[in-house]
């Protein structure tokens, strides 16, 4: 039977991009797809042939995209408290309740809070919808909290220590009154662990990530399922990717260069990796929705894009310097290409840490990036084979399409009559 599946997500483009090839996958096995998201996105939504909600307003995004905090390790998670958790919690749920029927499915990523209190109160079947693997907490391999390892080496009473002060001294204090306020206002009880539980939907969890980027762990949701990488990059005027592959195609492969389609702070960044290209004598495609950040006065060989389609031009180039998002960071895995990491904040430094580890790239705090090391680590990148050979050997197992035929399996599963059957992860000592 066809379903009405609402896909919701909070988040900038690396958030939408996923969702919206999930949508178009979805639309055609024959389901009725709406996507609910900031109303920056309605264009980019419509275009791809889906029903739009608007969740927030673009003076909202902007606003968030603007605030100096959002990328700072300590203030980042109150800037999103406030600008986008606390203010959609009743949107979403108000959507969810006006859409709410025999066949409606309801699909949010880790953000949308309104999802799961619709769940609580409406009996809507939900799915929780991870891009990353950071949010995940464990206490076998949780990877990496802003710059602190949490792998199987250190004790679980320090992670226990640090899950409790992020709860108590940030999460609880900013996101649980005014959760727990609307959650009362509706006849439900409070919920405490927001970010260590509350957050994954019981009946079903979706890991968009593959198991070899994060290992599943055996104190995970029992309901957690991993797809793999969902790619897709629509979007941006005809002309403008057009100009990006020409310039990609028509010299020596470029080094790709960018902060992240919200960040509008990034000047240094900018700044010293276009001198670390221009005195390593690189190519550069620097790629900003924001070109206020962008040095006066390029080098030759160096032009700045407003947008640029990754899975064609990512191919094309050398390597990639970047925020450590995990959109960008699935479509330059499966591109075959050497990573530079600069993470800021949020999930960045677990997804370059994993990086790492998989040896494909390198993870330079931003705190000690400058345009030496920068030459020092592109230089490196480029002349390693072992890390284009482990790059050749992973962009192979990169498989959108079939990653799209698990998620909406699973998603159809959720609209069904039956119970997923619970997953035991392998005991890790």
């Amino acid at each position: 039977m066809p379903l009405r599946i609402l896909l919701a997500t909070i988040g900038s483009a690396g958030d939408v991009n996923p969702v919206i090839g999930l949508g178009r996958a979805l639309r055609d096995r024959g389901h009725r797809v709406e996507v609910v998201a900031n109303e920056t996105y309605s264009g980019q939504v419509e275009g791809a042939g889906l029903e739009f909600a608007p969740m927030g307003t673009a003076e909202e995004f902007e606003r968030l995209s603007g605030d100096p905090r959002l990328w700072n390790l300590r203030k980042g998670f109150a800037c999103i408290a406030e600008g986008a958790i606390q203010p959609n919690i009743r949107r979403l749920y108000d959507i969810i309740e006006r859409r709410r029927g025999p066949s409606t499915v309801v699909a949010a990523t880790t953000l949308c809070l309104g999802a799961r209190v619709a769940q609580d109160r409406l009996g809507v079947p939900t799915a929780t919808i991870h891009l990353q693997p950071g949010v995940i907490r464990s206490l076998v391999d949780a990877g990496r909290i802003g710059y602190v390892d949490l792998g199987p080496g250190v004790p679980r009473s320090v992670k226990r220590l640090l899950y409790w002060c992020i709860d108590t001294l940030l999460v609880e204090r900013r996101v649980g009154p005014p959760l727990n306020a609307f959650r009362s206002q509706l006849g439900l009880s409070p919920v405490r662990g927001i970010l260590g539980s509350y957050i994954h939907s019981p009946r079903m969890v979706l890991g968009l990530f593959p198991e070899w980027f994060a290992a599943p762990q055996p104190d995970w949701p029992a309901a957690t399922r991993l797809t793999g990488f969902i790619l897709n990059d629509s979007g941006g005027r005809a002309e403008a990717r057009a100009e990006a592959e020409e310039f990609a195609g028509a010299g020596a492969p470029p080094v790709l260069v960018t902060p992240g389609s919200a960040a509008m702070d990034r000047s240094r960044f900018f700044r010293d990796t276009v001198e670390a290209c221009r005195r390593t004598g690189l190519r550069a495609m620097l790629v900003t929705n924001h070109p206020g950040q962008l040095p006066e006065g390029l080098p030759p060989g160096i032009r700045a894009f407003p947008y640029v389609p990754f899975s064609r031009v990512l191919p094309k180039c050398s390597a990639v310097v970047y925020h450590g998002g995990i959109g960008t960071l699935a479509q330059a895995v499966k591109a075959g290409v050497p990573h530079l990491v600069v993470p800021n904040a949020h999930d960045q430094p677990d997804n370059g840490r994993r990086i790492e580890r998989l040896g494909l790239g390198v993870c330079i705090a931003p705190g000690t990036y400058s345009r030496g090391r920068a030459a020092g680590a592109i230089g490196r990148l480029l002349r390693s084979p072992e890390i284009r050979g482990r790059c050749r050997e992973y962009a192979a197992r990169v498989d959108s399409a079939a990653s799209l035929e698990r998620a909406c399996a699973l998603i159809e599963e959720l609209g069904g009559k039956s119970q997923p059957p619970k997953t035991r992860w392998p005991r890790q000592e």
